[in-house]
This record gives structure tokens, sequence and C-alpha cells, in this order.
């Protein structure tokens, strides 16, 4: 059974069955990305509209009497008075399937891999259409299947499982199912409860798609940076947000949590960004070997790209679409991770857009409903069990781009209020070369207490312990970091000058690591626990040393190079080679005497 698609039931956005489309209606007046029409009946809020002869995207906004306002989701040169606007009597919708994984998308989730120098006005979703994908049935006719029950899988879609699900609320018997075999991408694979079920098939963007029930997690995700994993780990299905000002890292830390977290799928999104920021990401992912598969990591990334130089409204549409891309292979049971870099971009299309709209400005500017706009997008982040019955997750790692680096602005104080995790990356840090810049004066992590459950479950039950030691040994090292300028290090206690040693060695040996190494740039869990463990006991045993009477400059004098480049030295999950190390170290401490 392949027969073509005769409409998008699927995603339940078309609206009822045999309803007629409204009319066309006429342009009274564009503004930029702001297009007044005459309202003429049947058209909603946030409903989708072809607008002028090119079919630009559009999306109602307002409607004020007898005129309908609409955000043009494309370059609205070319548009005048008396051209007519097509409703498409649905809200903004994406189509969703397995073209997705490994392509290059814009704001509207069409694909820029092809498509010559830029997207023609108008242009429409082509990706995957031209190719067959090959699948397998799980379930026979007659079969009474729930929504959200898997009906078959793909098994050339890449490295990610992906299945065909009964869609949302359409549960029932199967009264088709195709065979074994290779289907075209707009072919119907099955029937159930009288609906057709494609490949593809398409979903609002603003529309959260539903679960079962929304689960707590203990497990973390696992970044590959020590100072995260170790000091303010995030669980799966939770929330982060990274404010730091220019040329602190954002761009880079973020790229790096793309290429060696140990989520199934990433959807990366350029949200405003440099367009040879994104070319970066996109080549340094092609040519990135994925750890899991031995593959192409691309090959299981989804990037979303809407550059500062691409239509201003579908930078506000973006973060929409990644996230219902996400929650698209969340719904398989996969664990999915969205980066969106930068949501202080998208918050500045939403303050353009108000503007145009002579909507009552907020603080600096931004519309009234900022806030309600940063919670409704971090809100969707979770780990879930799916109407299927299987558990996933989405992960939202939100980037912040405080003007100035001040960190009161709205953006950065609305997002503080709703996220799980803060990030904050330092200027002097990123200055001094000390990357990831992340400060741990300025961050925090909600998730400690139920990771650390996970932890003790998972057998590690030092993990707690050691974050704590490591954050003291920090915060002391930072207390008397003033004292030093003012009176310098030879005026202080024995015992406090070695809390300084030991906040250099935690900062330069733990905490600091090179996104340039093949050894430091990823680092797995047990070798980022011998690390820190390694350098307090180094700490305790030259506390020790003075204690007995050892001078504090005798032990300052002391070479910890080789400590200090064990992260370097050693492989990513090399735990082995670190504990050799710090007993050489241990070794050569024992030399010293009073």
């Amino acid at each position: 059974m392949t027969r073509a698609v005769t409409g998008e039931a699927t995603g339940d956005v078309s609206g009822p069955a045999g309803a007629s489309r409204p009319s066309a209606c006429r342009i009274l007046r564009v503004t930029g990305p702001l297009v007044e029409v005459e309202y003429t009946g049947g058209v909603a809020m946030y409903d989708l509209v072809s607008i002028g002869p090119a079919g630009l995207s559009g999306e109602v906004v307002a409607i004020s009497g007898d005129v309908v306002t609409l955000q043009a989701y494309e370059y609205t040169g070319g548009l005048a008075p008396g051209q007519t606007a097509l409703p498409q009597g649905r809200p903004l919708s994406v189509r969703l399937g397995p073209q997705l994984l490994g392509g290059v998308f814009d704001g509207l989730l069409r694909p820029l891999s092809g498509a010559g120098d830029w997207l023609l006005p108008g242009a429409g979703s082509t990706a995957g259409e031209d190719r067959t994908w090959s699948f397998s049935p799980r379930v026979t006719r007659n079969e009474e299947v729930a929504q959200g029950q898997v009906l078959g899988d793909l098994h050339d879609a890449g490295p990610v499982p992906v299945k065909i699900l009964a869609p949302p609320g359409r549960g029932g018997p199967v009264t088709e199912i195709a065979g074994a075999g290779d289907l075209p991408s707009e072919a119907v694979v099955a029937v159930v409860g009288g609906a057709e079920v494609t490949i593809g098939a398409l979903w609002p963007v603003r529309r959260a798609r539903p679960v079962r029930e929304r689960v707590d997690t203990r497990a973390a995700l696992n970044t590959g940076q020590r100072v995260i994993d170790l000091l303010f780990p995030v669980a799966r299905g939770s929330t982060v947000a990274v404010p730091g000002g220019f040329g602190t890292g954002k761009t880079v830390l973020l790229q790096q949590i793309a290429k060696w977290c140990d989520a199934d799928v990433i959807v990366y999104v350029g949200c405003g960004e440099r367009g040879n920021e994104m070319a970066d990401v996109i080549t340094e992912l092609a040519g990135l070997r994925d750890p899991r598969t031995g593959g192409r990591l691309a090959d299981r990334t989804v990037t979303i790209a809407n550059t500062s130089n691409m239509p201003m409204m579908a930078r506000e549409a973006s973060v929409h679409t990644g996230m219902t891309v996400a929650e698209y292979f969340r719904d398989m049971g996969l664990d999915v991770v969205v980066i969106a870099d930068s949501t202080s971009r998208w918050a500045e299309a939403l303050r353009e857009f108000a503007s145009r709209t002579g909507a009552l400005p907020a603080e600096e500017g931004y519309p009234a409903g900022l806030a309600s706009a940063v919670a409704a997008f971090y809100e969707r982040a979770g780990a879930v069990t799916t109407l299927g019955g299987d558990r996933g997750s989405v992960t939202v790692i939100g980037a912040v781009s405080p003007p100035g680096g001040d960190m009161t602005e709205p953006v950065t104080a609305h997002t503080e209020r709703f996220v799980r995790c803060l990030w904050t990356l330092d200027r002097d840090l990123a200055y001094a070369r000390h990357y990831p810049a992340i400060s741990w004066a300025g961050s925090f992590s909600r998730d400690v207490p139920v990771l650390a459950a996970g932890h003790r479950a998972a057998g590690d039950p030092a993990w707690a312990g050691r974050r704590d030691r490591v954050g003291a040994v920090l915060a002391e090292a930072d207390r008397l970091a003033d004292l030093v300028d003012l009176i310098g290090i030879a005026a202080l206690p024995a015992r406090e000058r070695v809390s300084v040693l030991a906040g250099r060695l935690v900062r330069e040996g733990v905490l600091q690591q090179s996104a340039l190494s093949e050894q430091d740039a990823y680092c797995g869990p047990e070798k980022a626990a011998a690390l820190a463990d390694a350098v307090l006991a180094v700490v305790d045993r030259c506390g020790e040393l003075v204690d007995s009477g050892v001078p504090a400059a005798s032990v300052e004098e002391v070479d910890f190079g080789p400590l200090l480049r064990a992260r370097e030295e050693t492989g990513p999950h090399d735990a082995a080679g670190v504990t050799a190390l710090r007993d050489a170290m241990l070794t050569r401490l024992v030399g010293l005497r009073p």
C-alpha cells in the first residue's frame, strides 16, 4: 500500500474535514515584516497566510475590526497594497520526518542544503521528498492500537532509530498497513481509526506535542566538560541558560556540548548568529567522528540556521521550530538536546516586531509579554513518558547575550527565573585564557540533589562530597584573593597560603579544559573524578606538610607541572593514568622535610 497522501490528517493542523479554505483578501499596507490585509472572515489568530504573488509565509498576529495584521517570515520587498493574501486555514506548521537528521534548515524548516546562494521567496520544504525509506511494520491489519504506539520502523534513516508512530489523538483499529519494503516520502504507511499515517507529517510549531506524563529523572546529561559535569551538572530534560558578554566563549562552549554530550539527537538552533560562525559549526559537525557509531556526528544532528542576515521574524519562529523537531524525536523514546544560540537575538526580534505593531513597551523596549514568552519556550523541556509508553527527554540549553555584559537586563533576568541551571561566563576568566570561562561564583545547578542520588545509585557515592569539596576550595581561594592583592602572599599564615595554592591547582588542573586538544576536548566522568580526587589528595598532603613544620614557601616551590598536565597527557577516559601521576606527585612531596 503506497498510494499518495490525500491530506494532512496526521498532524491535526488542517481544520475540520471538508471545511473550505478562507477566501483571498487584499493587502492594505506593508511596513517591513508587518503586513495589514482586509478581514474577509474565516481567519483566526496564528493562522498561516500566503502573501502576495510569491506566496510569502506569514502569520496572523492581530485582528482588529476589518483589518488583519500579519507578520511575514520572509523579505517583503516587492509586496504592494492591492495584491492578494490567501489564508491557509491552519497554524504555522513544519513537516517532521526522517529527512531532518543530518540536514541544515532555515527558521521555517526549509532545507538550505542545495538551495543555491539563497532561498527563493515563497520556497517550500523539499527535503527528503525525492527519496525512499526502508520500512518494516510492527503491527498487523485489524490490530487495535493506541495513540503514540509504534506502527513500524525506518531502517535507513541514519544512526538514530526512527519509528513511525500512531499520531496523537488517533487511536483505533489498523485498517491498512504497508508491507516491508521501500516507500517514498509521500506514501501512506497505515490507516489508523480512519486517519492516514504518512512517513512525514505537519505539526504546528507553537503547539507542544502531547505526552502521557512528565517524570523525574536521576540521570545526568554528560557534556564532557569537567566544570559542568563536576560543579553544575544538568539532568536529562532540564533547562540551562548560558549568559555571557561578547568574547567570553559562549559559541565555542555550546559547540563543545553539541559535539560531545551523550544525547541521542542534537538540535542546534543558530538564532541570529553570524553567518561565518554558523558555517564553522556546520563544517566542524560534518567532519567530526561520532564516538557512538564511527560515522559522522552530523548524521544525528538537525541544524536550524537563521543567521543575522536572514529575515528577522523567521528568527522568532526558529526557536519554536527547533523545539518541535526535538519533541518529534523525543516521542520515539530518544534523549534530545536543543541548543539555542542565542535567545537574546530571538527576544530582539520580539521587541522589533512589537515596536512595529505599536505594542506598549516594557523594560528596555521589550514587549510586556517577554517573561511569558521565555517561560513558554523553556517549559517545553522535560523528561516524559511518551504516549506510546517510552521514556524520552528534551534538554534545552539557551545562550543569552546581555548587551555590555549587563546581567540585570530583562532577557537575562527573566531567563534566570525559569531555568534549572545557570552557567555564567566570566569576562576576566576569558581574558585570562581560562576556558570554559564558567564562573564558579556566579553559576548554579538546582539539579544537584537529584543527581547526587543518581550517582549514589550508579555506584559513585563520593560524587556529592567531591563536588562540595572542590566548591569549598574555590570559595576559600576567592576569599583570600583580594587579601593577597593587598598585603602579598608572604604575609598570609601557612595554611591560608596552601588554600591559595589549592585554588590554583583546582582551576588549572581540573576546571580548565582545551577545546583544541585531542586528549582534553572531551573528558569522561571517570577521568573527571580522578582529576578532582588527585588534586584534592595533593592539596591534603600539602596541608599536612605545613602543619608538620614545612615552610609554605618550600611547598609553593614544588613543580606541580606533572599534575597540572595530567588532563592533557592522559586519554579522555584514562582514569588509571591520572591516578599514576597523582601517586608520583605524592611521592615527590614525601621528600619535603621540616
